[in-house]
Parts: C-alpha cells; sequence; structure tokens
C-alpha cells in the first residue's frame, strides 16, 4: 500500500490520509483510498475525496478513479 500511495501521490499532487478498504482481486488488490482534496477553515469543511486504485500482485497502481467527493465533517448515509 505504501508504494501504491506514494503513486498517487505523484499523479494527484496530494497526500493521502488513509486507506478506507482493502479487497483482494483475481489480479492483485484493489482499495479506497482517502485523499484531502480542498483544505478549508474549519477543518470539518475541508473537501475530501475517495479514490479507488487497482494494484497489481507486486503492489504496483495500474488505475485509479475518483469515486467520490464530501465535506471532512459528513456523514456517510449509505448502508
Amino acid at each position: 500500500m505504501r508504494t501504491a500511495a506514494e503513486q498517487l501521490t505523484e499523479l494527484l499532487g496530494r497526500i493521502p490520509e488513509s486507506v478506507s478498504a482493502l479487497k483482494p482481486t483475481n489480479d492483485g488488490w484493489e482499495a479506497d483510498i482517502e485523499v484531502l482534496e480542498l483544505e478549508r477553515v474549519p477543518e470539518t469543511t475541508s473537501v475530501m475525496a475517495t479514490y479507488r486504485v487497482t494494484l497489481d500482485e507486486e503492489g504496483d497502481l495500474v488505475a485509479y478513479e475518483r469515486t467520490r467527493r464530501y465535506t471532512r465533517g459528513q456523514i456517510d448515509r449509505r448502508g
């Protein structure tokens, strides 16, 4: 995950804050990574994004997509 996070940082120009999901796939791994997209004051109004990344068996990033944007203080109402 560290290697993938470093690669995502290079692509986005932002540092990932956390990994919210991780699961194995037939070809490697899939992970959801939370990234601070826009810092605001107060902090609870900062804009966050979830990126789904696909990693190969060695942990190298092969694909990514933004799946969600939300404010940091937002409660996830999905199931």
